[in-house]
């Protein structure tokens, strides 16, 4: 027998897995149970568990997994759908932009935000990400390593979402391939005939360097970040 919230955050998460595929977030969680806390969202999660409703899977970051649901709700999930009255709203709404509106996009490895290291990797795993953060052409996901952009409002764990394009303007914040060997999280100028790379932390010094040597790989245009 499930408590009243216990049953909530259930149907939640199922509603969620249903619609999205991901999991909500621990604050979406409390949101949409009203709760003050994280804290009573980590105890509802490990009553479910114990009870054998969910189970997190291991190594991922926000994994959950329904493994059953409570009779009377498996009976409705399995009854054909009836209509529902106009005056009458969902006990959960999920946004629209994130019910049906989303893409999927490569994760390419990770991109220092701070001392470059080896060029994009391979493609590692793939993101679900709203179409409203996407523009034309085409896009993939990097994972931030280091805190050269932390001014910038990126942190060292944090997802960015790139653009592919081999140009940017002024100001701009880059995947940049340096000597086709180190890539970077920096905001692109350019200096007469030099690029100029420069970090949102003044810990870090600002890299010029010759045209030549650098290569835009495309424009930062959203960023994920999640809390555990």
């Amino acid at each position: 027998m499930l408590t009243r919230k216990q049953h909530e955050l259930l149907m939640f998460i199922h509603e969620r897995l249903q619609s999205v595929g991901v999991p909500p977030s621990f604050d979406e969680m409390k949101d949409a149970l009203d709760l003050r806390s994280k804290s009573g969202i980590h105890r509802l999660i490990t009553a479910l568990e114990e009870r054998g409703f969910i189970r997190r899977l291991p190594n991922r970051a926000r994994a959950l997994e329904v493994v059953k649901l409570p009779e009377s709700a498996a009976k409705a999930a399995a009854a054909p759908p009836a209509s529902r009255p106009s005056n009458v709203e969902p006990l959960f709404k999920t946004p629209r932009a994130v019910e049906r509106d989303v893409s999927s996009v490569p994760v390419m490895g990770r991109i220092a935000a701070g001392v470059p290291i080896s060029a994009i990797q391979q493609n590692t795993h793939d993101i679900v990400v709203p179409l409203e953060m996407l523009g034309s052409g085409e896009h993939y996901a990097l994972e931030v390593k280091g805190d050269s952009m932390i001014e910038a409002g990126i942190l060292d764990g944090d997802t960015v979402v790139i653009q592919r394009s081999e140009s940017a303007s002024a100001g701009e914040i880059v995947v940049a391939l340096v000597d086709d060997e180190e890539a970077t999280l920096k905001r692109f100028r350019r200096k007469g005939g030099m690029v100029a790379l420069e970090a949102a932390n003044p810990a870090y010094e600002t890299r010029l360097l010759g045209a030549d040597r650098v290569k835009v790989q495309g424009k930062l245009v959203g960023l994920i970040r999640r809390y555990h």
